[in-house]
Formats: C-alpha cells, sequence, structure tokens
C-alpha cells in the first residue's frame, strides 16, 4: 500500500471539537465514499432512544440528547462501518496472507467490509470462500477434540448483551472458562480495586450528577480523544464555576478548552471554554505520590482545625459509620515526607496543595480516571489511592459526587455483567446450572495475560475471537505471532480484516458478521441489541441500515450454529428460539440476573436506560468489613521498577485517530502530528541531554531486566511537553515492547502506561 504520506509535527494551536472536528468528520466521510444522506440518517439514530448505540466508547446516552448525540470519535466509527468498500474473495485472490502481513493497520482496515465466510488455504496462502454450514460443522468437530481448558474463548468490548450472555454460555457449556476480554487489557483493575475497596466492581455515578458536583479531578483520561461526547458536561460544568483538576503526564486539548460544534457563537466567534482550572503534569507512575499528598494534606488540615476547636475537615462521621482502616492510613499519610511525594510525582508541594485546597473546600466530587492510572505494575495502589481522597470528605454515596472511571469499548462493562469473566466467582454458576442442567468448571479460567502464556508455552490449543484485534492489542508481540500460528484452530467473528487475521493457526477461519448499525432480520422481524454504559445504564439498540452484505450472520447467529455444531443438544436450550427473537436471550438474561434485569424487555426503550444498580452508589459496602475500605500503598511508585541512567519511562497512547486498535488515519491533530505514527514525544532536555535533535531517527529498547530483546525501530524523535525521563509513544505499534509479565499485580492488566524503555539513535 501506499506509504508516501506528508509528514508534519507543528503544535497545534486549536481548541478540541471546533471547525478542526467538523473537518475531520468530513474528510473520513468522503474517504469512505458513503452516500451522505445515508451518513446523515444513521447520524441523526445514533445514540438517540429507539435509535442505535455507538460502536465506539461507552460514555452514557441522555435521556434527552442533543441534536447531534454524536462525537468526532463516534461519527468515525459509524463512517468506518458504513463504508461502501468491500472485501470479498476475489480480494484474496489477489493478495496472499504473507504479502498483507506486511500492510499497516490502517490499510488493513481501509479495505473493507469482509462480506463471505472464509477458510485460510495454507497451499496457496490465501483465504478462500467458504459456506456457512461447512464452517460451522468443521469448527465444531475441531472443537470436540480438544480438553476445553487449552480453549480460549476471546470477546471484544463491542459485542451486544445477548451475543455475550449466549457466547459465555456456550463456553461455560462446552466446558471452558478461559473467557478473557477487553476489560483485562484496560479496566481490569479498576474491577478489582474498586470491587476489594468499596465492594463494587464499577464506578457510582450517575451521567446526572455532572449537573449538580461542584469539582471534578481527572487522573490520566484523554477525554478529547477517548470519549469526546463528555466534553458537553464538562463545558456545562465548567460554565456554571465548576472547578476542575488535571492530572497528567501530556497536556490533553480537551482538558484544556473546547470550542462546541453545536454552539453557533463559539463556532462563529471562534471562541473556545477553559475546561481545566489547574493542570498539573504528573510523572507517569506518580499519581500515588500525588494523591498521598493531597490526602496528607487534607489530614493534616483536619488535625490543625481540630486542635484549634475550628470546623472539621473531615467528615468524621461518613468515616466512623462507613469505612474501615482510616487511622492506619491517616498514620501513613501524615508520616509520608513531602521530599518523597515531590520526588516520585514530579510536583512541587505548591502544586499538590492547590489541588487539595480545591478538595478540601468542595462538598460534592467526582473522581474520574481512566487507563493511565490502571495499566501500572501498581495499579491497584492507584484505585486504592483515589478511593482513599474521596473517603476521607465523604465523597462516595451521595448526590453529584463519586468514582467515575471513564470505560473504553461501548459494551466492554456490560459483557462481564452478563458472564465474560474469566474467575467463577464472578459467574453465577450454581443458577446456570439449575437453568441449563449441566455442570459448569468452577477452575479458574485464563485472562488475558494467562492467555497470552499459555500461547508461549504451548498449552493452548484453539482461539475463538468474538471481534477486536487480539494479537495486535496484547504485549510481546514479536514472541507471541510467531507461537500463534501453531494453534490447532483460530476463528474470527469479525466486520473488517486486520492483522490477527493474517496469523492463522493450522485451521483457521474468518467469519463475517453484521454491524450494530446494520438490520438484524431474524424469523421474528428485525432484531434490536442492548448495551451498558460506564454509569451502568442498560440501553436498547437497532439498527436499520444496509447490510454490507447478503451473506452476512449476526453475531447472536454465529455464536448459535457453533454452539450447535459443538455441543450436544440440551432440551433446557433451544438456540434457534434465542436467533429467532432476541427477546428470549433477554427473558434467559432475566432468568439468570433479576435483580439487575427485571423486566428487561419492557424496559429495553427506557429514555437515557435503566440502571442496574450499584450498592455502593447507596453506601452499602460488599466487601468482607462490611464497610469502605481505606489501603495503603506499597509505595508512591506505580511503574514497578527504579529509575536508573539511561531509563525512560514509556507511556503507550492512542491518537485523535484511533479507537484502539482501529487507526482512523494519520491524523493526531490535538497532538500536532500528521502523516506518521512512527514517533516518540520526548522533553526537550531529555533530547538534549540524550545527544539527539528534534526529527533524529531513534530504536526503542525494552530495558525490563529479562534478557529478552524487545525493539521498536524507526521512531521519529517529536519534542513534546511531556515531564523528564517520560517518553510517549504509540499503542499498538508500541506493544512489542511491554513483557507479557510486565502487568498490573492482582488484576492482570498489561502495564502500557509505564514501560521501561532505553533509546538508541539510529546510524
Amino acid at each position: 500500500m501506499s506509504d508516501d504520506r506528508e509528514i508534519d509535527t507543528r503544535p497545534y494551536q486549536g481548541p478540541a471539537g471546533g471547525w478542526g472536528s467538523m473537518k475531520s468528520l468530513a474528510e473520513i466521510n468522503a474517504r469512505e465514499k458513503v452516500p451522505p444522506v445515508e451518513t446523515l440518517r444513521e447520524l441523526s439514530r445514533q445514540n438517540k432512544p429507539e435509535g442505535f448505540m455507538c460502536v465506539s466508547c461507552a460514555w452514557g446516552k441522555p435521556a434527552k440528547p442533543h441534536l447531534a448525540e454524536f462525537c468526532e470519535n463516534g461519527a468515525k466509527a459509524t463512517a468506518w462501518e458504513l463504508t461502501s468498500f468491500r472485501v470479498t474473495p476475489d480480494f484474496f485472490q489477489q493478495h496472499t496472507v504473507s504479502e498483507l502481513l506486511t500492510w499497516k493497520d490502517f490499510d488493513l482496515e481501509q479495505a473493507g467490509r469482509l462480506t463471505h465466510p472464509l477458510k485460510y488455504d495454507a497451499a496457496t496462502d490465501k483465504y478462500v470462500a467458504v459456506s456457512w454450514a461447512e464452517a460451522f460443522a468443521d469448527i465444531g468437530a475441531h472443537l470436540k477434540t480438544y480438553d476445553p481448558t487449552k480453549v480460549i474463548f476471546y470477546a471484544s468490548g463491542r459485542a451486544s448483551l445477548e451475543t455475550s450472555y449466549m457466547y459465555s454460555l456456550y463456553a461455560r457449556m462446552y466446558g471452558s472458562q478461559n473467557l478473557p476480554d477487553s476489560s483485562n487489557m484496560c479496566h481490569e483493575t479498576t474491577s478489582v480495586g474498586l470491587k476489594s475497596a468499596i465492594g463494587s466492581p464499577v464506578g457510582t455515578i450517575h451521567l446526572e450528577d455532572y449537573e449538580t458536583c461542584d469539582a471534578i479531578f481527572f487522573f490520566g483520561q484523554n477525554t478529547g480523544s477517548n470519549s469526546p461526547r463528555f466534553l458537553h458536561p464538562l463545558k456545562a460544568c465548567a460554565d456554571r464555576g465548576v472547578e476542575i483538576i488535571t492530572f497528567n503526564p501530556l497536556k490533553e486539548r480537551g482538558l484544556e478548552r473546547f470550542t462546541d460544534p453545536q454552539n453557533p457563537i463559539q463556532m462563529a466567534t471562534g471562541k473556545s471554554t477553559q475546561i481545566s482550572t489547574q493542570y498539573h503534569q504528573v510523572k507517569t507512575g506518580g499519581d500515588i505520590a500525588a494523591i498521598m499528598g493531597m490526602c496528607k494534606y487534607t489530614i493534616e488540615l483536619d488535625d490543625a482545625a481540630r486542635a484549634k476547636g475550628e470546623p472539621a475537615v473531615l467528615d468524621h462521621a461518613f468515616l466512623a459509620e462507613h469505612t474501615h482502616g482510616f487511622e492506619a492510613f491517616a498514620e501513613r499519610a501524615r508520616n509520608t515526607s513531602w521530599d518523597d511525594i515531590e520526588r516520585e510525582s514530579g510536583l512541587s508541594v505548591k502544586a499538590i496543595t492547590d489541588a487539595a485546597k480545591v478538595y478540601c473546600r468542595s462538598e460534592r466530587v467526582i473522581a474520574v480516571y481512566g487507563m493511565g492510572l490502571t495499566q501500572h505494575r501498581h495499579g491497584i495502589d492507584n484505585v486504592h489511592m483515589l478511593v482513599n481522597l474521596m473517603l476521607l470528605r465523604g465523597n462516595i454515596g451521595k448526590p453529584g459526587a463519586g468514582m467515575g472511571p471513564v470505560r473504553g469499548h461501548s459494551n466492554v462493562q456490560g459483557q462481564r455483567t452478563v458472564g465474560i469473566t474469566e474467575k467463577p466467582e464472578l459467574a453465577p454458576l450454581d443458577l446456570l446450572k439449575k437453568l441449563y442442567d449441566f455442570e459448569p468448571p468452577r477452575e479458574k479460567g485464563w485472562d488475558t495475560v494467562e492467555a497470552c502464556e499459555a500461547v508461549l508455552d504451548g498449552s493452548a490449543q484453539a482461539f475463538i475471537g468474538l471481534g477486536g484485534n487480539f494479537t495486535r492489542a496484547i504485549p510481546d508481540q514479536a514472541r507471541i505471532e510467531p507461537l500463534w500460528r501453531q494453534l490447532d484452530l483460530t476463528v474470527s467473528i469479525a466486520t473488517k480484516l486486520n492483522r490477527s487475521h493474517l496469523l492463522p493457526g493450522k485451521t483457521c477461519y474468518l467469519l463475517p458478521c453484521l454491524g450494530r448499525i446494520e438490520t438484524d432480520m431474524q424469523a421474528s422481524g428485525p432484531q434490536a441489541v442492548t448495551i451498558e454504559d460506564s454509569f451502568s445504564n442498560i440501553y436498547g439498540s437497532r439498527g436499520k441500515a444496509t447490510p454490507a452484505s447478503e451473506h452476512l450472520l449476526s453475531e447472536p447467529m454465529i455464536v448459535a450454529e457453533m454452539a450447535k455444531a459443538t455441543l450436544a443438544p440440551n432440551p433446557k436450550v433451544n438456540w434457534d428460539a434465542w436467533v429467532a427473537d432476541y427477546a428470549n436471550v433477554r427473558d434467559a438474561i432475566e432468568a439468570t440476573y433479576p435483580d439487575m434485569f427485571k423486566d428487561f424487555n419492557q424496559r429495553l426503550w427506557t429514555p437515557g436506560g435503566f440502571w442496574k444498580g450499584n450498592a455502593a452508589a447507596h453506601r452499602q459496602w460488599k466487601t468482607e468489613s462490611g464497610r469502605a475500605e481505606f489501603n495503603c500503598p506499597a509505595g508512591l511508585n506505580a511503574t514497578g521498577f527504579d529509575e536508573k541512567a539511561g531509563r525512560y519511562r514509556l507511556m503507550t497512547l492512542r491518537s485523535n485517530d484511533q479507537f484502539n486498535t482501529t487507526i482512523y488515519g494519520y491524523h493526531d491533530r490535538f497532538r500536532g502530528i500528521k502523516g506518521t505514527r512512527d514517533v516518540v514525544l520526548m522533553n526537550a532536555a531529555d533530547i538534549a541531554g540524550a545527544g539527539l535533535a528534534e526529527g533524529d531517527t531513534v530504536s526503542l529498547l525494552g530495558d525490563s531486566g529479562d534478557n529478552i530483546e524487545r525493539r521498536v525501530d524507526g521512531l521519529r524523535v517529536v519534542r513534546y511537553d511531556v515531564p523528564e525521563g517520560c517518553i510517549g509513544a504509540y499503542y499498538p505499534e508500541c506493544n512489542d515492547l511491554i513483557p507479557v509479565a510486565h502487568h498490573a499485580l492482582e488484576s492482570h492488566v498489561p502495564a502500557g502506561k509505564s514501560v521501561p524503555v532505553r533509546l538508541e539513535k539510529a546510524s
């Protein structure tokens, strides 16, 4: 494919949103050659009641939506799925898999929508068309020969609740608990950290809480690129004087200033809204120290106030009634020195106390965070520390306050809700046994890291992928890719071609499915599916676009047909009836999770979704102590490695033209990088200290100390405002620098936000 893009790395001066966003949408729609009338029709239905739920991020859908309830990246995702380009069997007659493996991620997906079921032919190194019946029969025949505990059933974050429930049931009836999903790569740290601290694995706030909060504290979440619709409530907060305090190593434009494309005055005048009132560029891995500093200030301010007989700063009534472990944590905070806090955070005492003063004078605080907290070796400590801060003044379980983790893919949280989990304690196994008359596996299954380890040691036999681009998203790619081909069976359910499909197992199938935007016609008529957002709300979603090919099947049908080909008939599971009418699947979900899904079908089209509930939001703590837990961190550094000469902390980043492994283009507008993704962002002092100049070409080398060579070559040095000793480069291109073993303790999330690396100048 052509690689003659003009490279430009001049700093971007504009705001998030505005005319830059409008231009970007126009460009992608023209590139995908989608008829404008079709684009307008679908965008008018996006994230609306009775419409379809965006296939991009998991941000909430308001009951009273904007006229245009979509963002730049959401509209890109829609154009990407509506594309006029097609990957037919003829495409594969023109290109071998080996050739396609040399293509860029963008070029592979830009080729278009898959149209026919395909099987890899090793003799010709090409995919060839097969019938659906042949594919299902062969997949089932292979699966019957394996040890189910050695088969991986992976799920990406965009499959519906209906598909996810069927898929997890299929895996367990087969005998496998190996149900890793994309949450294992991002917010599993949230699920583990929040669960142990407050008894709930998810956020505690509602979208409406942004209407009544006094302050918002941001940690490691790039709203402008990862969840741009969030900019609308942030603008509303800023307009009414809410203080927004941001901790992030990079200045992200969406958290600096925003021009609302739906505000005629701002668009006409070019004016923008300042979002953050304070912006603190903490070192990557330094959040524990920064939060400890705020806790120290708050606790010591309370000590002083009480000693003088003045009003308390802490919410002592809340602490006494609802928490456990406060005194031990308070003593730890008092005894932590400001010198250590400054060194590990990279921030001054003044910067930290300025932020803490806002916290102390605010009555209703929301804590927002993303993978900047979760993807570290000590990511659990990051989450626990943020909970500690919020507990000090009772900011969990009251209106306008609480924990607000921003989830990534559109249904990644919902999949866990309905059974996509490798942890037996998180699935209602006894009830599944009763409902469907089978014995579910009781042992723990493989998560993403363990699945990678199973491929590396040869114990994995087969991989079934429900969406996603698994081998591109994981760490240690150069080690795992050659071994991936040794799997006896690989099956991918997908809408477009990606790199994972070009690493075929000994038997390999590529099964194209309908997209969420498209009409899903089954025996009972057009079907709706459901998804869950970051706020634990459940929404109906109905596609109406014309399917990309008459040969496509829906994800529920593909799962059902594989199950029928693999499993013995079970009178308690009528796969055909479930496919004929997805309402039957929702009845099954309700029977399995009655507390969360009562009257599921009746509440399907509730404006703004219906809430599945959250005990911690009501100050009911499902922890061992029955109270919210204070936790003391192991240390102040979340990276899990020491500083030494020549070692940098690499944080992997997403661009403005990207969602997860999907690359929409080569223009990271907010960072001023155009025409390339092969860059490394460096502080000016680090560039000079390494004897480099901006524009030089370097390699990044892994520096984990495990004696395995990891390197990424051909990266262009770009001067950027980032803390000294910290560098940035794009995900997934630099995932190969992350060892499989370099993951968050307990949650096993790959620690992609603090990777030890060295620099080597190209000769």
